[in-house]
């Protein structure tokens, strides 16, 4: 039997959504051991002072399967 366990984590990027959603994966395999699937729960983005779009942001569930 497999027990999973998921954690929230937000990750950023100058380039895209895509760029932060990778850039937020290989974060989490750094740590995190056996990730399994991804869960995008929200996306924004940030304005410079000229109101163009400064950073793109993704608040994730990374999910993981515990070792027994």
């Amino acid at each position: 039997m497999s027990v999973a366990r998921f954690t929230e984590i937000k990750a950023s990027s100058s380039k895209s959504f895509d760029a932060a959603i990778r850039e937020g994966l290989a974060r989490a395999q750094k740590t995190l051991e056996n990730v399994t699937s991804a869960w995008i729960q929200d996306q924004e983005i940030m304005l410079d002072g000229k109101g163009e779009i400064a950073e793109y942001r993704v608040h994730m569930k990374v999910t993981f399967v515990l070792k027994d």
